[in-house]
């Protein structure tokens, strides 16, 4: 979608109410917002899905602060970002309320969603990331942000969103040297 489109669209949606117009900013973009989540939860379906749910609600009750100055995906990439964030500081806070067990549980549950081994591989190798570093890898390598981008949804200077780049490149081919697969 272009950027016009995209600015008459949220337009219609904060002036009007026009859920119609709502519907289709949802269809164009649930699936890098999901695609997100899922890289972010390592492969948690169910878990990606509830909080690009809680992602589109947001962005439908604050459509009127979009401003077009970026493209409306980037907006609601910054978005999922700030819920993502929400959503992991809440869950630091039953972490700390869990039993080891329980936790056991919850891990396992997350583990058995994974499809194949590179998939497996993969979302082992990013779950070494810390949270900083993997959300950059996947926006710059998964959903293809540019750097300036990824600064600007994650609120962070250009050279820390470098740095995290670097870091996480090398942590990644670091394990997936150490498992078997070639540069």
């Amino acid at each position: 979608m272009g950027r016009l489109n995209d600015i008459t669209l949220a337009t219609q949606v904060a002036m009007f109410g026009n859920k119609r117009a709502f519907d289709q900013i949802v269809r164009e973009y649930q699936s890098p917002v999901r695609r997100f989540f899922l890289n972010q939860t390592l492969g948690d379906e169910m878990l990606s899905d509830d909080l690009a749910q809680e992602t589109f609600l947001k962005a439908y009750t604050h459509i009127g602060q979009y401003r077009g100055t970026s493209s409306l995906l980037t907006w609601l990439t910054r978005i999922a970002y700030n819920v993502f964030y929400d959503y992991r500081r809440s869950e630091k806070v039953k972490m700390e309320c869990e039993t080891p067990l329980e936790s056991l549980a919850s891990a396992k549950s997350s583990l058995l969603t994974l499809q194949s081994s590179l998939h497996q591989d993969i979302y082992q190798a990013l779950s070494l990331l810390k949270e900083d570093e993997r959300t950059c890898i996947t926006l710059q390598l998964i959903d293809g942000y540019a750097i300036d981008e990824i600064a600007d949804i994650t609120k962070m200077p250009t050279g820390t969103v470098k740095s995290h780049l670097k870091r996480g490149k090398d942590k990644m081919a670091n394990y997936l040297r150490q498992n078997g697969y070639d540069r």
